[in-house]
Parts: C-alpha cells; structure tokens; sequence
C-alpha cells in the first residue's frame, strides 16, 4: 500500500506488514525514538504550540502531525510502549511515562477530532494535562539521551535529515 504524504509533513509514504504480522514500516528503532520524542517536545510546550502552530508556522506541522509521530508508527495507539522497552524506550519508568501522554492526547483527539483547528486542541479542558504528561516524558527521554529538554523543538526538515544522517 502506497500513501502519498502532503508536503512539510511527517507522515510516511509507506507501510510495510511484517514482523510476524506486528504492523511496522522500515524505520529502525532509533529513528521511531526520535519521532516519538520530536512529538512529545512540541506536545510538551505552550509557548511553542502558541508561536508555532497557533501562529501556522508550516515547517512544524501541526497538531496532528506531532500525533501521528507519536503513535503511527508504534502503535502507541493500538498497544502499551512496555512491548517497546529494550528497544525505543529504555525502561518501563520511560514506557509508563510515554503511555500517560499517548492517552491524554488520544482522548482530546477524539473528542475534538483528528483534523480540528489548532485552537480546538489548546483550548480543550485537558489539554493542560496532556501537556503535562507529555512535559514529563519528554523531560525523561531527553535526560536519559543527554540532551537538553528546553531546546526548542527541531522542523521537520531538520528532523528529517537527521533522520537521513543517522
């Protein structure tokens, strides 16, 4: 199956089903870790979500985008990130943190809907939360990789070189 991805966007343009019928693509484990925390870090700022997505700035994508990073291509959506430690995530301390900011953003995504306005997502009552779980396991991630967690997030042009260099 071929999907075409729009422009700017982080969406992949195909899936592969193998793997003992576990769904993946070709994307090696380190590069779903780096999707999964180039998500968190925008899911976990405000001020970024204000100048950036509030303001339409495309070379970030938007919500929906940092979404589907976060979830598409593990699953997170379908199944816990504990089947993911050893490999993506670390520990289960990393899983568990990650599990608590795929539900609180999934349930505001389905409340609101996939392709809502921006402001529908920033304004919804638990998207405080979601930003908080999400401000955690970004904080986790980045501490146990060695980065600094307040750099402000990477476009997806820059993480999709990285992506290419690594």
């Amino acid at each position: 199956m071929t999907v075409q991805a729009p422009e700017n966007s982080s969406r992949p343009g195909r899936r592969s089903t193998t793997m003992g019928g576990m769904p993946l693509n070709d994307m090696p484990w380190w590069r779903w870790r780096s999707n999964v925390r180039s998500a968190l870090h925008m899911l976990s700022d405000p001020a970024f979500q204000q100048q950036c997505w509030l303001a339409g700035r495309p070379e970030y994508g938007d919500v929906t985008d940092a979404v589907y990073r976060l979830v598409e291509d593990t699953w997170l959506d379908n199944w816990s990130a504990e089947k993911y430690v050893g490999t993506i995530f670390r520990d289960a301390q990393e899983a568990a943190l990650v599990d608590a900011a795929v539900l609180r953003v999934l349930r505001i995504v389905h409340q609101v809907g996939a392709d809502a306005p921006v402001a529908s997502y920033l304004e919804h009552q638990g998207w405080p939360d979601a930003v908080r779980a999400s401000r955690e396991a970004h904080l986790q991630l980045a501490a146990n990789d060695g980065d600094d967690p307040d750099e402000p997030p990477r476009s997806l042009d820059v993480l999709a070189i990285m992506l290419r260099a690594a």
